[in-house]
């Protein structure tokens, strides 16, 4: 199909679209890059080989992928016309994304118990990445739940159905996929550290 056509609604749709990608595939190179960084730092003589990751960070990542099956849900939802389960679908998903964001924190909490900060004398190269890579991770969980906030205003207003789920699809897309980046963050950060 030429992307030229369609009529205006059919072109913005596939822009947004396309932005979204291109988003998406930013950020895959962003994190790519911090990931790199940490392969290379490995090889540092204080590089930490021992640490275990805290515990609330796995309880984020239980978190986050409930959260996606709520979203799932929610959208079902709004297919088969049942307004109230995807209310009730779309706040759950905001409030897990909100209880990711706790249990990110309350990690770093754990890290600090356990005498490493992000600087100072009892840092290292080590919690510098989990810190930096985490933070990152968060910031864009905090984009997620401001377009989950336009998803769930725009529910009320009722501007999605069976046909109009754009905003909510796009919305969707974005949180599974930084569903997706914690669960690999996750698992790449407790195999290499």
């Amino acid at each position: 199909m030429d992307l030229t056509e369609g009529t205006i609604q059919e072109k913005n749709d596939r822009a947004k679209r396309m932005m979204l990608w291109f988003g998406i595939i930013s950020l895959i190179m962003s994190f790519a890059g911090l990931t790199s960084a940490v392969l290379v730092s490995r090889k540092r003589e204080d590089w930490m080989h021992d640490f275990e990751m805290p515990n609330a960070f796995l309880v984020s990542c239980v978190l986050i992928v409930i959260s996606s099956l709520t979203f799932i849900l929610a959208k079902r939802a709004i297919k088969n016309n049942n307004r109230n389960n995807a209310t009730l679908m779309l706040l759950l998903t905001f409030a897990l994304g909100i209880a990711f964001i706790y249990c990110q924190f309350y990690g770093f909490g754990q890290i600090v118990a356990s005498g490493y900060n992000f600087t100072g004398p009892t840092s290292n190269v080590t919690m510098s990445f989990i810190y930096v890579i985490a933070f990152v991770h968060i910031l864009h969980v905090a984009a997620g739940l401001i377009s989950l906030l336009v998803v769930i205003y725009n529910h009320f207003k009722q501007k999605y159905n069976a046909t109009e789920m754009l905003g909510m699809n796009l919305s969707a897309t974005f949180w599974h996929f930084i569903d997706i980046l914690w669960l690999f963050l996750f698992l790449f950060l407790s195999y290499l550290v």
